[in-house]
């Protein structure tokens, strides 16, 4: 069987749940980028003996708007789909329910899907360290599960999620990364930002209506130039403090063949 491994990370953290996921199936692993903002997605199309594991974050509780339109271009034949939201230890809201609604659209069939926790790609306090080894422990035994339901032969019915219609309104973040004095122009990230809010011939600069604070700029910079106002990243914390101390739980969304 082919593994295809779809996902939006940019620090990595949804990038290696999906991976970890993924190791319970054996066969050709295909990964797909869907933050890349050249890429021709609708070139891309599955067939139904292959799998899909698909990975966002949340973002206000609702999937990154530029990984929603590259995944839109994309289609599917009835393919057996994994879901991944991970979220950083404050909710995932309408994520997968809005990630399912556009990719059953496509033609995805969803299978399953999985909210999991990890550490908060802005405010690192939140969620340090997951997933951690309980975390994993917990997810691996739930791929096993999907992988030996998806083996049985009989065809798995379509998942329920969590999540409300409409969706909750996004409103984006009160900060953008800013480039600071050590910026070098290297250009590193103007190259990878997926909403290309950095402009190639002056990377120190940052379009705030196009970014959407997913903090890959800040994760790449070689000078670590790249920060966020650190006044307003303590009152963030200070708000946030509340509803992202207390350990969230990992869920899991799937029903067995009767």
């Amino acid at each position: 069987m082919k593994i295809n491994r779809l996902y939006f990370s940019p620090t990595n953290s949804t990038q290696k749940v999906i991976e970890l996921i993924s190791d319970a199936w054996e066969g050709e692993v295909r990964d797909i980028d869907i933050s890349d903002p050249h890429k021709e997605y609708a070139e891309y199309t599955f067939a139904s003996d292959e799998l899909c594991l698909v990975g966002v974050p949340a973002f206000g509780g609702r999937v990154p708007t530029c990984a929603l339109e590259h995944l839109a271009h994309m289609k599917a034949s009835a393919t057996p789909t994994v879901l991944v939201a991970t979220f950083g230890n404050r909710a995932y809201d309408d994520t997968l329910l809005e990630l399912k609604d556009t990719l059953s659209r496509k033609g995805f069939h969803i299978v399953a899907a999985i909210a999991a926790a990890t550490e908060h790609s802005i405010m690192h306090q939140f969620g340090t360290g997951r997933p951690d080894a309980a975390d994993k422990k917990e997810l691996q035994t739930w791929a096993q599960r999907i992988k030996d339901a998806l083996e049985q032969g009989t065809p798995l019915p379509e998942v329920e999620v969590g999540g409300t219609r409409p969706y909750t309104p996004y409103t984006g973040l009160p900060f953008t990364p800013r480039a600071g004095d050590s910026c070098t122009l290297c250009g590193t990230c103007a190259a990878s930002c997926p909403t290309q809010a950095i402009a190639a011939d002056h990377p120190n600069t940052t379009d705030a209506e196009r970014c959407i604070t997913c903090m890959r700029c800040v994760a790449l910079c070689p000078a670590d130039a790249r920060k966020i106002n650190a006044m307003m990243l303590f009152a963030a914390g200070k708000k946030m403090k509340k509803a992202c101390s207390q350990r969230k739980d990992n869920e899991l969304f799937f029903r067995e063949a009767r």
